[in-house]
């Protein structure tokens, strides 16, 4: 029997030192469970705790539901520059993590924010790709507030990712980026843009989805490019936490479904933190907008008017905004229960590890 959420205080300060836990190293997953949905999966209902394997997800859905899935895919964000030397054959090296392209028409039309390490002044060029290759030439133009740089590219980046760069694998993964070049992408992977994978979706497969076509459930897409700020865990209080934007967009066809399952009373089931963030963000209480858009919410406990029922998910970082999040939408005592039994049956977390099915709290609505 779970206990009932809501018996903490809704205080985001207060929630993340009560479910703050520690991590076996042992339980960060380095590997995706082969096949993909062998994974396990800990169902976490309103009144009771079970453990499943993922597989067994058509079991917990019914005909007629929504599962609304982000399409995004991974780009090869994080590339090796140099900056150039007098003699043509380069100066010191810098690591790049390109983020996002930025909508900055007075700087031109290829700027995208990066980390740079080290990092470098407004006026230097830098080259980004192996030397003895063609270089993707960038000036750094400008700095955002969270420590980014703006970069100037000469033409578009997007065609030459592949050649230049490398999977932006999150830094607990230790594992070559190279072996990862498709399993740190979703079967149904789409849209070019994410820093990271939206990870909860690394558990279907190609049959799962028809497995779920047969049974009748309607399948949607958002898309919401994740940046890197998904990494960042919070230090301080909450309340200072500068949350990361991310871009996203919503089709008239994924509106219109979402709209009219809310309308007809049929759940929708949201696949990750990401697509929560796109639902919530062009949701008005009513209906589901169309569109593009740009998000920095930020959900935390006593956040009110979900849309989703229910949440597949990961295991998050201790201290994480995605900790909040989760602890909003299914309670934090509920959070709190099962994270001590995932620790206790030893399940594998982060961006490889298992998974778990959340149902909202009735009081978040």
């Amino acid at each position: 029997m779970l206990p009932d959420a809501g018996v903490l205080s809704p205080d985001p300060d207060a929630v993340l030192e009560a479910l703050h836990f520690d991590l076996p190293p042992a339980l960060i997953a380095q590997t995706g469970a082969e096949p993909r949905d062998s994974s396990r999966l800990m169902v976490v209902g309103r009144h009771d705790l079970q453990h499943r394997v993922f597989h067994d997800l058509p079991t917990l859905l019914r005909p007629g539901d929504l599962i609304v899935f982000n399409e995004s895919r991974v780009i090869p964000a994080r590339v090796m520059a140099h900056k150039p030397a007098a003699d043509g054959l380069g100066g010191g090296k810098v690591e790049v993590l390109l983020l996002r392209q930025e909508a900055l028409p007075e700087l031109g039309p290829h700027v995208w924010s990066a980390y740079l390490k080290p990092a470098k002044r407004a006026g230097n060029e830098l080259w980004l790709g192996q030397q003895g290759e063609r270089p993707l030439r960038a000036e750094v133009v400008g700095a955002l507030p969270d420590g980014a740089r703006l970069l100037r590219f000469a033409e578009d980046v997007l065609p030459h990712l592949e050649r230049v760069g490398t999977l932006p694998l999150p830094p607990y993964i230790v594992s070559d980026p190279a072996a990862f070049a498709e399993r740190y992408q979703t079967v149904y992977a789409q849209t070019p843009g994410s820093v990271a994978a939206p990870t909860a979706g690394l558990h279907f497969t190609p049959e799962l989805l028809a497995r779920l076509d047969t049974l009748g459930v309607e399948r949607r897409s958002v898309t919401l490019h994740v940046g890197a700020g998904t990494f960042k865990p919070i230090s301080g209080r909450v309340a200072d936490h500068l949350m990361h934007a991310e871009q996203f967009e919503i089709s008239q066809e994924t509106a219109e479904a979402v709209t009219r399952a809310r309308r007809e009373g049929r759940r929708v089931v949201a696949v990750g933190t990401t697509t929560v963030r796109a639902l919530q963000s062009a949701w008005d209480g009513q209906r589901l907008a169309a569109g593009p858009g740009d998000t920095r919410i930020f959900i935390t406990p006593g956040y009110r008017g979900f849309l989703p029922d229910v949440l597949i998910t990961n295991l998050h970082l201790p201290g994480s905004t995605l900790l909040l999040l989760v602890s909003a939408f299914a309670g934090v005592e509920r959070i709190r229960a099962a994270y001590d039994a995932a620790l206790e049956e030893q399940y594998r977390f982060y961006s490889l590890g298992d998974a778990m099915w959340l149902e909202r709290e009735s009081a978040a609505e």
